[in-house]
């Protein structure tokens, strides 16, 4: 046996003893009121520091090292770090005893977390936030409501019964009325189904929103089905009805135009109806059924409707010697006004207005000249207080970026840097990101005050939107204990770079309370850390959740394309299946979600046999079992 190289062995064993070292220095330092900490995570909380510790240093060559040897490289001590580091400490003193030498190991006053009950405090946590995991699945699945979830049962009963573990209902959207039909339709389908299923209810948060923008024209665009070859496969049918106390269309229709009354009484079917459109196009409109007082009008062509549009027929009228023909006219009624969004191009200015007033497109003189750069107002003006020009600026979802340029009392402008040549429309209710921006604002609005007491009447959990500092989780506890609402669990929404950089102190933090858990907002992170550091990011929090033995939610655009189109893209399916490494899996809403609940707990199930946090498990491979064996 060749012999074993004495100052490696000791120069490795003084680099981990500085590593217990440095772990029992951080978590005195993080712990030194281990009482606002609940006693079920105090051991966790200790783990924590000792992972924090371990991960100051860039471990590498140590990692390296340690392999050569046959020993532990560390590389999957995140939910037992310091007794790893003692077990490899053994080892190497073994190997001194070996070659003569020893040394003594460092001792911890509170005994480590041993490996494997990492897991169980994990997996004990979990079940305290989420409950029980189901038959033959450990990650749990989560699904946002929609407003249909108010009114459908059928829909809820189908997603409890196909893997739904826990609702989610936004309180950003609908009513404390429709909430509470989605919480009754979902206790009578635990009842039906014998599925325990939990209530997530998210409290808004400060959410920057671009403001309203003044209403388009009131056009209305109709065109008839064709086929490849461009022939009309089916006309598009149009429901004309009267201005005044108008009748609802009794099935689709392409588009409902109001008249007048006195015109559509004179309509018979087979008749037709005469206009030039918005284009000037001369157009004729086909009456195919008179039902009540509106009648169905079919076009075999594409008409733009236009309020104020002259419409005429020729009607047939009683006289002394018969029916003539007699022209009658009308004009189109008031129409619906398109909503208008706000062309951005690179290079372009945007103003964002302080003041609540109705966004505007750019405008242009007649040799092309601008005249006023577009403008839009913001939802939480308060936010602009302490940007600065040269920060960047993210406008819905990262699809158009920009820098701020200047900053003064009334606005801010922004020269957009990121769109496609062509432009990028900018809507009303968009999200706009200031990721290097300093916030000051307080993380419950008082929507979010409000909310809080409907959902410690009705809810198993909260999640906390936008939490950004340990003084924002204390102020929701402290809220939540005014309100009597010790029982309900808390999740952390990690959606802002804020979070992320303040992540290990928001969970001790939160560790004041029993049951914790943390949801990984991928949309916005990507937009706020950047999309280049989303996958990085992602697995950090899943470490750091981890060491601290915290359930995570993995959200954002998980099976996007199964739940709205009906068929999933190849590498959502992947994006699923790393879901795995997560507690809970969310899906958001979708025509098919149902379809999407389904999948996803198929994906879960078979993966679980494959994936445990970051630990590969190796059970018999199919396509080695069917090797044949030769000699």
């Amino acid at each position: 046996m060749q012999s074993l190289d004495k100052r490696l062995l000791e120069q490795l064993s003084s680099e981990l003893t500085s590593l217990c070292g440095d772990m029992l220095e951080l978590e005195s330092s993080l712990l030194k009121q281990p009482s606002v900490v609940h006693e079920a995570h105090l051991r966790s909380a200790r783990n924590l520091a000792h992972y924090l510790a371990l991960r100051r240093h860039d471990l590498r060559p140590l990692q390296s090292q340690l392999a050569l040897l046959g020993l532990s490289s560390l590389g999957r001590a995140e939910s037992h770090v310091l007794s790893t580091v003692l077990t490899v400490l053994r080892a190497l003193h073994a190997l001194h005893a070996l070659e003569g030498t020893n040394g003594s190991l460092p001792c911890p006053k509170e005994a480590p977390i041993e490996i494997g009950e990492g897991t169980q405090l994990l997996e004990a946590n979990t079940e305290a936030l989420l409950g029980a995991p189901p038959s033959g699945r450990k990650v749990r699945i989560m699904v946002t409501m929609s407003s249909e979830a108010a009114t459908d049962y059928d829909l809820v009963r189908d997603l409890v019964r196909n893997g739904m573990d826990c609702m989610r209902i936004n309180c950003a959207h609908d009513s404390p009325e429709a909430w509470l039909c989605m919480i009754r339709n979902l206790q009578k389908a635990r009842e039906e189904t014998r599925r325990d299923c939990r209530i997530l209810m998210d409290v808004a948060g400060p959410k920057l929103r671009t403001g309203p923008i003044e209403p388009g024209l009131s056009v209305i665009k109709c065109r008839p089905k064709r086929d490849i070859q461009g022939r009309v496969v089916s006309p598009s049918r149009i429901w004309l009805t009267p201005n005044i106390n108008p009748e609802p269309a009794p099935s689709p229709a392409a588009a409902c135009i109001p008249l007048a009354a006195s015109f559509l009484k004179q309509l018979r079917h087979g008749g037709t109806i005469r206009l030039r459109d918005a284009r000037k196009a001369q157009r004729t409109l086909r009456i195919s059924q008179v039902v009540g007082r509106s009648c169905w009008v079919e076009a075999k062509q594409t008409i733009y409707f236009m309020a104020g549009l002259q419409m005429s027929a020729t009607v047939h009228a009683k006289s002394a010697t018969g029916k003539v023909p007699k022209n009658v006219r009308t004009r189109i009624g008031k129409l619906p006004a398109l909503p208008q969004t706000l062309l951005l191009k690179p290079g372009d200015m945007l103003i964002l207005r302080r003041e609540n007033t109705l966004g505007r497109p750019a405008t242009y003189g007649k040799t092309g000249k601008l005249i006023t750069a577009a403008q839009v107002s913001v939802s939480l003006p308060q936010m602009l207080d302490h940007a600065k020009p040269g920060e960047p600026v993210w406008l819905d979802d990262g699809k158009i970026g920009g820098l701020l340029r200047s900053v003064g009392g009334d606005s801010a402008t922004v020269e957009i840097m990121q769109a496609r040549p062509e432009g990028e429309r900018l809507g009303a209710e968009k999200g706009i990101n200031l990721p290097e921006t300093r916030i000051d604002i307080a993380a419950l609005t008082p929507d979010d005050l409000e909310a809080l007491k409907f959902i410690v009447q009705h809810a198993d959990l909260v999640g906390y939107s936008f939490v950004r500092t340990e003084a924002d989780v204390r102020q929701l506890l402290d809220r939540l204990d005014q309100l009597g609402g010790h029982h309900l669990g808390l999740i952390l929404k990690i959606e802002t770079r804020k979070s992320f950089d303040n992540l290990p102190n928001l969970i001790l933090a939160a560790m004041r309370t029993r049951s914790v858990g943390l949801m990984i907002a991928r949309g916005d992170l990507a937009v706020e850390c950047g999309y280049q550091r989303l996958a990085e990011v992602q697995e950090e929090i899943l470490w750091i959740s981890e060491a601290a033995h915290i359930p995570v939610i993995w959200a954002t655009q998980v099976l996007e394309t199964l739940a709205k189109k009906g068929v999933p893209s190849r590498s959502e399916i992947t994006d699923a299946a790393m879901g795995e490494r997560a507690e809970c899996v969310m899906l958001n809403k979708g025509p098919y979600l149902v379809t999407a609940v389904s999948v996803l707990a198929d994906i879960l199930t078979r993966m679980q046999a494959h994936h445990e946090k970051k630990r590969s498990m190796l059970r018999q491979l199919h396509l080695a079992a069917a090797l044949p064996v030769t000699a």
